[in-house]
Parts: C-alpha cells; sequence; structure tokens
C-alpha cells in the first residue's frame, strides 16, 4: 500500500489543510463562477485574473502584481531581473533555500545567476552575514517564514536591518513568500509593512490558501512588465489562467481570516508538547503556523510508527520524515492548518500518545 493510499484510509489526519475530491473542489468552482459570472481570461487578460492580481499588489504594498503558473519560475525570473538592473550575476541564498533544495540547479542550468551561499544552515540570515560579503551582490533573497528550519524568521528589527542594508548597498531584496501569509501572525505585523523595503515579492496560491496551484510576483509595473514577458519566454503562457485563479480567488479573503487562528493554535500545540520531553521542537518558541518535531529515532523508525498507528488507529501522524543530523534521529513536520485547528484536544494528545509509545 502506497502512503498516498495509507492516508486516504485514515479517519484523522494531523498535519495540514483538509482536501477536498476534485469533483468537491471542481463543483465549488462551478458554482463560484455561476455565482460572480466569471468568463476565462485569455493569456492573462480578463476581469477576474486582473482584479485578483490588483488586489494581491494593494494588500502585499506594491503597484503591480503579476500571476506565474509556478514558483519555481517566479523567483528565478525575478532574481535574473534584478541581475540585469544591477550588472551583477551573484545572488545572495541561505543554504535551505527553496530554489537551492527543491528546484534541481535550475538557477546554473538555465543561465539564470549564480548563487552565493551566506548564513547558517541552521538559523535565519542576518544583516552581519550580508555585511561580510566582500562581492558585490544584485540581489539577497529572505524566506519568510523558513519551511526547512521548521518555519523560523528573523526578528523584526533585524529583518529591518537587512532592508536598510540593501536600500543603501543597491542590493535587490527579493522575499521567498510562499508562506507570507503564515508568517503575518507571528510578526503581529500588516502584510505591507513586511513587504515594505522589498523590491520583490513572491506569494504562492495552492499552501496556505489551498488553491489548485499559481503563484504571483509582486513589484514595481516595470519590473512586474519585465517579468511577464519572461515568463511568457520560459513556456508560462497557458491560455487560461481562469481555474488557478479561482480556485485561489473563491478561498482567499477566508484563507488569510483564519491565519491568526492557525498561530493560535500552534501556540496551544507548543504548550501540549511540554509534556512530551521526548520531542525536541524547532523553532523553540512559535513563529508561524508551522513546526518541525525533532524524534528520537530514526526516519525509517518513525515512517514505521507513522505507518503503524495509521492501519491500527486510522490516525495520520505526518507525512515525510527527514534523516537528522545526528544518528537515529529524524525530523518531521507538522503544517497547523483545519485539521489541528478543529481537532479536539484529547484526539491530539491521543495522537502524541501513540507517537511516542513508538519510540
Amino acid at each position: 500500500m502506497t502512503d498516498l493510499e495509507l492516508r486516504q484510509r485514515c479517519h484523522t489526519i494531523l498535519p495540514g489543510q483538509r482536501q477536498p475530491t476534485p469533483a468537491a473542489t471542481f463543483a465549488a468552482m462551478a458554482a463560484w463562477c455561476e455565482a460572480n459570472e466569471v468568463a476565462h481570461d485569455t493569456y492573462g487578460e480578463g476581469a477576474l485574473i486582473e482584479a485578483f492580481e490588483n488586489k494581491i499588489a494593494k494588500l502585499l504594498g506594491f503597484e503591480a502584481a503579476v500571476f506565474c503558473i509556478t514558483g519555481t519560475m517566479t523567483q528565478v525570473t525575478a532574481l535574473r531581473l534584478a541581475c540585469q538592473d544591477r550588472g551583477s550575476r551573484l545572488v545572495a541564498l541561505h543554504p535551505t533555500s527553496h530554489i537551492l533544495r527543491h528546484e534541481r540547479g535550475n538557477h546554473e542550468l538555465l543561465d539564470h545567476f549564480k548563487a552565493l551561499f551566506i548564513g547558517d544552515a541552521h538559523r535565519p540570515w542576518m544583516v552581519d552575514d550580508l555585511r561580510a560579503v566582500p562581492d558585490a551582490l544584485a540581489a539577497a533573497q529572505v524566506e519568510l517564514p523558513m519551511r526547512e528550519i521548521g518555519g523560523q524568521c528573523p526578528s523584526w528589527n533585524e529583518l529591518n536591518d537587512i532592508k536598510r542594508h540593501c536600500r543603501e548597498h543597491n542590493i535587490h531584496l527579493h522575499m521567498d513568500g510562499a508562506r507570507l501569509w503564515e508568517a503575518q501572525a507571528g510578526f503581529g505585523q500588516p502584510l505591507a509593512s513586511i513587504c515594505d523595503g522589498f523590491d520583490s515579492v513572491y506569494v504562492s496560491l495552492y499552501k496556505g490558501i489551498a488553491g489548485l496551484g499559481g503563484a504571483v510576483l509582486a513589484g514595481s509595473p516595470a519590473f512586474v512588465a519585465r517579468a511577464r514577458a519572461w515568463f511568457h519566454r520560459q513556456g508560462g503562457n497557458i491560455v487560461h489562467r481562469t481555474p488557478y485563479v479561482v480556485a485561489a480567488a473563491m478561498q482567499f479573503d477566508a484563507r488569510i481570516a483564519a491565519m491568526p487562528r492557525y498561530f493560535a493554535r500552534t501556540q496551544w500545540l507548543y504548550q501540549v508538547l511540554k509534556d512530551y520531553p521526548a520531542i525536541a521542537v524547532n523553532p523553540a518558541r512559535p513563529q508561524a503556523n508551522m513546526l518541525h518535531l525533532h524524534l528520537p529515532v530514526s526516519r525509517e523508525r518513525a515512517i514505521a510508527i507513522r505507518n503503524q498507528v495509521a492501519e491500527e488507529h486510522g490516525i495520520w501522524l505526518f507525512g515525510r520524515a527527514s534523516h537528522a543530523a545526528l544518528p537515529e534521529h529524524s525530523v518531521v513536520e507538522w503544517y497547523v492548518g483545519d485539521q489541528l485547528l478543529e481537532m479536539p484536544d484529547e484526539t491530539v494528545r491521543q495522537a502524541l500518545d501513540l507517537l511516542v509509545q513508538g519510540f
């Protein structure tokens, strides 16, 4: 039995958002389209998509924004343009950047830019890490929050120091905001205030928003226009964006409004986890509605525990498990979404009891 099949058999799933069936999703989209008299866009031109792009631009404090079919295409394009503008091919990236970890060398193989690692792999990079670079940087990328290290963020003061340094040294500051919606509650600041000082911001339409896919890049009108042309050059000029925009737009406001509740539930979960000292939590305090659990068992054992609990109790504890730095340890991720928000407290504790019993 595959992991997907085993997960689908479970009546209780801890991490993430609920996943309606395709039939339910498409029916909801059809009803929303009918109620809102939605017409297809044609190559990105149409009332719905243009209004949605403008809505996100305004929310983030920018003049313009453009839809792109994938975040992978979005980010390297933004950084490529920054390099063109500044006559340098160097971009500062954290060692855990999505570009480095999950995009199969696209920045190098497609000749977008040269990556320069900065900072420590286990914490957000700081302004001093940027100051230590002797070379002329075209751009620097900040991920908010940093998924690969449990959802950590720089402090508000440190983030403002980074913004100031980049502005003073003509470094294009780009945000990987795939989970920016999740970071807002942790910062306790408006989205536009978080984005202020960034030259470009990428946000996802399918992670916290739970759409079908797609991304949006926000920036100046001239920068966005150039990005739109580069998306076309790379095969991103699909004829109808309507399904992706509808799937995000129809639930966008509700998802954004739920983020503070997800964060409050994450804070509650941290208190509960104090009763399970065998599990180490990263980060040490909640900074977004996600966290990593460091388990005192190997990756293989963690997966075996997950599968046994799923088969015997119908509870899905986590998805991916990763090797940890220490031998016979592993790391799993919890995204606190609809599932954990609406789950009875005693069910969460039961799941944790079953997890630690397998150690």
